[in-house]
């Protein structure tokens, strides 16, 4: 390392399917860097429904128990190994890592590392990494929809679907967006319209507000109501599917539901229906490393500009230092925040 310090981490480990006051803190020595390494000290990092579905072993092809979760990370280089380039350091980047960011210190590919804009809180532009790169690239690289384009959001007011809000109403979309009835005001003013996912006819009413159809929908709850959505496009329209809220609490195989998923998907797409069914999966594409990280790199960048113009904006729901990670975890799962809880460095 080129520098001395950082050689230890703390580190928030989650040891088997455990309720959120059953994690644990270590600390243990980071290994030696290698060619194209860094160590990065953790700024921020966050609780996303990545970890709570991992916390219940439900999230797909996720790592065997014990490990250490953190989805994502933003932070300030503090070391660098042989063929790293030793200006990185003292320099804040983000990144994307699975898991392992719950921790204050980690070891990272340099090439992995994104940079971010002078002058923005840690704990905001953490809150737009994984949710900014995924809504980004669904709205434009997979659904494509374009300016003038009519796109409905489900869960209009959580992490990505705030930032997806956003993003569509930006690029001159209209947009109708699902929440509760005392999340309508925050997405009344990111720009959507809202409509309550607890109303049973929550359907027939996107249909009064949009009577020919969608363009797009972005759905991340799945299930049974995956159908309604897929009827709420017009000819041409997109279904865009990224995840399987709904069957989180079903014991089971975490296998199951998203092959499933895939399932409906494909049958509707072979279907001559004029419209298209996609499943978002963030890490598609990673055989091709290099071109994988291309991606990775414009989008975020994209995203972290339009944080820093006041295009879009942050939400921090709470900040909770790391060893109080389990505090953290259990107000995720609570579902009264806006916004994302974010994890910060002990005081």
């Amino acid at each position: 390392m080129t520098s001395a310090t950082a050689t230890r981490a703390t580190e928030v480990v989650l040891p088997a399917a455990v309720e959120p006051e059953g994690l644990q803190v270590r600390v243990r020595d980071l290994p030696a860097l290698t060619d194209g390494q860094v160590v990065l000290r953790m700024d921020a990092t966050g609780v996303s429904f990545a970890e709570q579905q991992m916390r219940r072993g439900k999230y797909y092809d996720q790592p065997a128990f014990p490990f250490v979760p953190g989805y994502d990370v933003v932070g300030t280089v503090v070391a660098t190994g042989p063929g790293a380039d030793p200006a990185l350091t003292g320099k804040r980047f983000a990144a994307v890592t699975k898991t392992g960011a719950w921790a204050s210190h980690l070891v990272l590919d340099a090439a992995d590392l994104v940079p971010v804009p002078d002058g923005l809180d840690a704990a905001e532009v953490e809150t737009v990494v994984v949710n900014g790169i995924t809504a980004w690239q669904m709205l434009h690289r997979v659904a494509k929809a374009r300016a003038g384009a009519t796109v409905v959001v489900l869960g209009a007011n959580g992490g990505v679907g705030s930032t997806l809000v956003q993003l569509a109403k930006h690029a001159g979309m209209t947009v109708i967006g699902t929440a509760s009835p005392r999340h309508h005001d925050t997405v009344r003013a990111l720009g959507a319209t809202p409509v309550d996912y607890r109303d049973p006819a929550m359907h027939d009413r996107i249909r009064e507000l949009a009577p020919d159809g969608v363009d797009a929908v972005f759905d991340h709850v799945g299930g049974k109501a995956l159908a309604e959505s897929w009827k709420l496009l017009r000819k041409g329209g997109t279904l865009v599917s990224y995840g399987t809220a709904a069957t989180k609490d079903v014991e089971g195989s975490s296998q199951l539901p998203v092959l499933a998923l895939f399932a409906q998907l494909a049958m509707w797409n072979y279907s001559p229906n004029g419209k298209g069914a996609h499943f978002y999966n963030f890490w598609a594409g990673l055989r091709n490393r290099a071109e994988f990280r291309g991606k990775l790199v414009e989008d975020l960048t994209q995203v972290l500009r339009l944080l820093a113009d006041g295009v879009i904006t942050a939400k921090v729901a709470a900040r909770f230092p790391l060893s109080e990670a389990s505090a953290a975890l259990a107000l995720a799962e609570s579902r009264t925040v806006l916004g994302k809880v974010v994890i910060v460095p002990e005081v």
